[in-house]
């Protein structure tokens, strides 16, 4: 029972840290490029991540674990932060973090293929209609839609979903932080070849709130946001912890409109609802 509550407290703490991430990159590519802005996220991260491994003398992983690791650096240090930065400059991030109501469904997917867990048939059938409101959502006359920012997070949420499952899988053995330090330094030779091949032509054209959206994926949403969702996924569970991410595209709708003064239409917090109604029921059968 302590295991589970402390679960959901981490689980829940990853997922309010990650609601800032969509409006924070949304931010970000205002004076980067897509590409710099995840490969310099992934550096600074590694960079933090290289430090706390020293400083708390944590052994190396085995080398039965660098796959599992290489996936989970695929999913959450490369692919979800560059498709999402490619696919923010096509829709806003309120449009975005609707998508956000698909990362469960993915997780727990990909929990059943690499995690070895079974929920039960009525979780699948309420995952599978919170899904298909947000597919209805996208494929709606919303003026700020737009069909490659769509497919852009979508491939987003599907390589998010495994990063995930994998990372708590692993996190089981290794520890939450631990597999987030790891999967970074592991990335952190090509990501940054990347981030010096596409350094900016100038610096002096970026203003503060740039900088500030660079800094907060790459400290909160690329390391801190891990450390408590990887905890949280292996203590409670990856298929039921993940539908805390219901809570998500509320969160992040409320920052996109707050603080970015986007336009957030009706629609979008009809179809986020609507989601996290689903996935509040699938939750029970998880």
């Amino acid at each position: 029972m302590k295991a589970t509550a402390d679960g959901w407290g981490s689980g829940l703490l990853g997922v309010i840290i990650f609601s800032g991430s969509l409006p924070a990159t949304r931010v970000a590519v205002g004076g980067f490029s897509p590409l710099f802005l995840t490969s310099a996220r992934a550096v600074i991260a590694a960079i933090l991540g290289v430090a706390l491994l020293a400083l708390l003398h944590q052994r190396r992983p085995e080398r039965r674990d660098l796959g599992a690791l290489a996936v989970v650096a695929l999913g959450v240090v490369v692919g979800f932060p560059l498709l999402t930065a490619l696919a923010l400059q096509h829709v806003t991030a309120a449009h975005s973090v609707v998508f956000v109501g698909l990362l469960p469904l993915a997780t727990a997917l990909f929990g059943v293929l690499r995690g070895g867990e079974r929920p039960k048939p009525l979780f699948w059938l309420f995952s599978g209609l919170g899904s298909a409101v947000v597919v209805g959502f996208s494929l709606s006359n919303d003026s700020s839609a737009s069909l490659t920012g769509d497919l852009l997070m979508a491939a987003a949420i599907l390589l998010c979903g495994l990063g995930y499952a994998e990372g708590a899988a692993l996190s089981r053995r290794l520890g939450g932080w631990q597999v987030i330090s790891w999967a970074l330094v592991l990335a952190s030779p090509v990501m940054a070849v990347v981030a010096l091949t596409t350094l900016p032509n100038a610096w002096t054209g970026i203003d503060a709130p740039a900088w500030l959206g660079l800094a907060y994926v790459s400290i909160f949403s690329m390391l801190v946001g891990f450390v408590f969702w990887y905890r949280g996924l292996a203590l409670g569970g990856i298929a039921r912890i993940g539908q805390l991410q219901q809570l998500q595209p509320f969160l992040g709708l409320a920052l996109a409109g707050l603080l970015l003064n986007e336009p957030v239409a009706w629609t979008m917090i009809a179809a986020a609802g609507l989601v996290i109604l689903c996935v509040a029921l699938a939750r029970r059968f998880a």
